[in-house]
């Protein structure tokens, strides 16, 4: 590092070296300044910044005195390891990371957002590409069509058909590169600040996204059927946000009388609802839960869904499916291109009707199976504590007669990292939580059993 950028107040009674000081230190608890970075020389700084070196000097030996900066011999200052965690006031704690913004390393960690990666599918993966470029094909390296290519629009109808009962056309869906992007465009067609019922608990992520728009998110008290209808009339909500076949955290399955009365809440208005098919692929009890797009029949269900669990996060392809009547707002408002890129639209397309991601599903519901099946056994010791949200989906619920923060602490000094079900809660007034979230897909099958033998001795 050759300079630094830093602002001088010359009419402030506070001392250009203290100046000096106060930034430098703020960049290195804020991160900005990485561990182990080397920062200029007091000679060139004081050059570049036009004052007396012994300015420099000073500032310097006041953040080496507090230990930021360390001194090398004929080598320079560099950034001092930190033994604290410091959180950056730029970047806002995830709740779902544990109110934690850096990361920590665990030796066992039990992350409900994970997958196994081990298992993808690389060589073929690597052969589609490759025979993607393999011509010189020039259309894929054009924008194409915005909503995404026809064909790979009509084979995702095809599965979702076939797979989740959903009735759609190709002309319905719209494909981008996550469901935060969808959710933005849905955004454009929806009144501007209208009001959205969510599941209370529910994926925060979409949560923070849909108030980020500017629209006013309300949450919903949920039973052991899925969102209260009664609750939701009240809300004065115009669209509501469910996950009906895997509610996400709780794992709840919400049953068709539910279903039908959601859809009956839609049919009183112009209302919508928005079904996140999220994880519905794994389900290891029981037959597959059909989409509650496919038992709508006033055209009221916005479906979304992606490729992020059941292929890979980075391939970053999600889709949505539009109700008729909003498509045609949609099409008033398609000047977007697709933020998909065209090659790994033809390679996703191609995995599909191959048959490489039939095959890929049912290798991963077996391996996942598995793995659920050796948590599941490793709980039977667990007296304490009482399962639910299991035999779908990749994470399970553990609640038991301690409180929530008691259990994570205990689970982290025996380097195991598990994660709050209050985190996931919208607004959480006086409720006291006994309950964590036990992820097992980016586990080993040794790695469940060492991790559950460590809790046991954690939560004895």
């Amino acid at each position: 590092m050759n300079d630094l950028i830093i602002p001088l107040d010359n009419s402030s009674r506070e001392p250009i070296y203290e100046q000096i000081y106060r930034y430098i230190k703020e960049e290195i608890r804020n991160g900005s300044l990485p561990f182990h970075g080397r920062l200029p020389s007091t000679r060139a700084l004081a050059r570049h910044m036009q004052i007396s070196r012994s300015t420099v000097d000073m500032a310097y030996a006041q953040l080496t005195a507090e230990g930021y900066l360390e001194a090398v011999p004929c080598k320079g200052y560099y950034v001092a390891q930190m033994d604290e965690l410091f959180v950056s006031p730029r970047q806002q704690p995830d709740p779902e990371d544990n109110q934690v913004n850096v990361k920590v390393e665990y030796r066992y960690d039990f992350s409900p957002r994970g997958i196994d990666l081990r298992s993808f599918p690389y060589n073929v993966w690597r052969r589609l590409t490759k025979n993607t470029l393999i011509d010189d094909k020039r259309e894929i390296f054009e924008l194409g069509d915005p909503k995404g290519d026809y064909a790979l629009r009509n084979m995702i109808c095809q599965y979702l058909h076939q797979a989740r009962g959903v009735n759609c056309s190709p002309e319905q869906m719209v494909i981008g590169a996550g469901n935060e992007y969808l959710l933005m465009r849905l955004s454009q067609l929806l009144p501007s600040g209208c009001q959205i019922a969510m599941e209370n608990p529910t994926y925060r992520q979409a949560y923070r996204i849909l108030c980020g728009l500017g629209h006013k998110v309300v949450p919903v008290p949920m039973d052991e059927g899925g969102m209260e209808i009664e609750a939701l009339e009240k809300s004065g909500a115009m669209l509501s946000y469910v996950m009906p076949s895997h509610q996400y955290p709780l794992g709840i399955v919400m049953p068709i009388k539910r279903r039908l009365e959601l859809l009956a809440w839609a049919a009183k208005g112009e209302r919508y609802i928005i079904e996140d098919d999220y994880d519905s692929e794994f389900r290891y009890r029981g037959m597959p839960i059909p989409s509650l797009q496919g038992v709508d029949r006033k055209d009221c269900v916005i479906y979304i869904g992606t490729f992020s669990k059941s292929v890979a996060p980075a391939i970053r392809i999600s889709y949505m499916v539009l109700p008729h009547a909003l498509l045609k707002r949609f099409e008033s408002y398609n000047y977007y291109s697709s933020t998909v890129s065209r090659i790994d639209q033809t390679v996703m397309e191609s995995f599909i009707s191959e048959g490489h991601f039939e095959r890929h599903l049912n290798r991963m519901r077996t391996i996942y199976k598995n793995k659920h099946d050796v948590l599941m056994n490793e709980l039977k010791d667990f007296s304490d504590f009482s399962i639910s949200g299991e035999n779908a989906g990749l994470h399970l619920l553990l609640t038991g007669s301690r409180e929530e923060q008691e259990l994570i602490e205990l689970a982290a000094r025996q380097d195991v990292r598990v994660y709050g079900l209050s985190d996931y809660y919208i607004t959480d007034t006086g409720r006291q939580h006994k309950t964590v979230v036990l992820g097992y897909a980016n586990m080993t099958e040794e790695e469940i059993k060492e991790g559950a033998a460590h809790l046991k001795e954690a939560w004895r």
